[in-house]
């Protein structure tokens, strides 16, 4: 299993009572959060930001990209920046977490100004491909050398298979971001199982995002694509009660299930990477190196351009 200093994560919200989505972020607040990420046995992860309207995740983005580089732990913890959103499916179920009137189509425009904020940290954008006309942000991205990852999405199957020509590459916690129910055989997750030879495909190892009979299935035919992340907020290290991601109060309980308030869906997850671990070694029966490729090595691979 993966030792301590060794996790990589490629989508936590926020940690240890912190949310990287908040305004007015501060900078001890974000060096508490990172090294507790540390202390939890996380080499690097990418701060991740959901989607609100454009000023408000361009000012979000910008502020902890200059609070990390006055630190550096922050630095060390935090290897660049996942945006996730606005570029979504708002139809409800797709939606998810998200704010619903601050999704969006693809604008190269604003993911430009989205890209400028980041300062060349952006690593990875989850955008829906059905909402990117043309493939314009796709491809833009493709150029810059950023990973693009399809989720709360639901492109056809041509659809996903023209995104994937003109450059994606990943899929975010496949399982989730999705509607509850969907058609039997033809929907969004046995269309991205369906192209596990072309995709990463990542997913949140807690057993309530996915069924830990289900997350099985799912990794064994993704096989060596399959990637695990947290999908952590700020309630990560915390424990069960009430807690912020963004615009949300989320409750947290006794299984590390974050919840909107009226239980409707889950809302980014409390799990820690070890926690995951050990879900992945109890529940799902893998061995250490298994682990360790999930957690660490093919995260590792995917932001081989800032952890070589």
């Amino acid at each position: 299993m993966s030792g301590p200093g060794n996790f990589v994560d490629l989508q936590v919200n926020g940690y240890a009572g912190v949310d990287f989505n908040a305004d007015g972020l501060e900078a001890d607040d974000l060096h508490r959060a990172c090294s507790a990420m540390q202390r939890d046995g996380v080499r690097g992860c990418l701060a991740t930001f959901i989607t609100d309207h454009p000023e408000a995740m361009t000012s979000r983005v910008r502020r902890l990209v200059r609070l990390r580089a006055a630190d550096d732990l922050v630095r060390k913890q935090v290897v660049g920046v996942h945006i996730e959103g606005p570029f979504i499916q708002p139809k409800q179920g797709y939606v998810g977490a998200h704010p619903a009137d601050a999704v969006m189509p693809a604008d190269p425009d604003v993911m430009s100004r989205l890209l400028d904020a980041g300062e060349g940290l952006t690593r990875l954008v989850t955008l829906a491909p059905e909402c990117d006309r043309g493939l314009t942000v796709t491809r833009l991205l493709t150029r810059e050398g950023i990973v693009v990852s399809a989720g709360h999405c639901n492109p056809s199957l041509d659809e996903l298979d023209a995104a994937i020509d003109a450059g994606l590459s990943m899929f975010t916690h496949l399982g989730n971001g999705c509607p509850m129910h969907v058609q039997r055989h033809d929907n969004v997750i046995q269309r991205a199982l369906a192209r596990a030879d072309r995709l990463w495909l990542c997913f949140i190892a807690d057993g309530v995002h996915v069924p830990v009979f289900a997350l099985k299935n799912y990794l064994k035919l993704a096989g060596d694509r399959a990637i695990v992340v947290t999908d952590a907020m700020a309630a990560a290290g915390l424990g069960p009660g009430r807690h912020r991601l963004g615009r949300w109060e989320v409750d947290v309980d006794a299984d590390l299930a974050a919840w909107a308030p009226d239980r409707s869906h889950l809302v980014g997850s409390a799990m820690t990477m070890q926690q995951a671990a050990a879900n992945l070694a109890d529940r799902v029966g893998l061995g250490p190196d298994q682990i360790d490729q999930l957690t660490r090595r093919r995260p590792a691979a995917v932001l081989r351009t800032c952890l070589d």
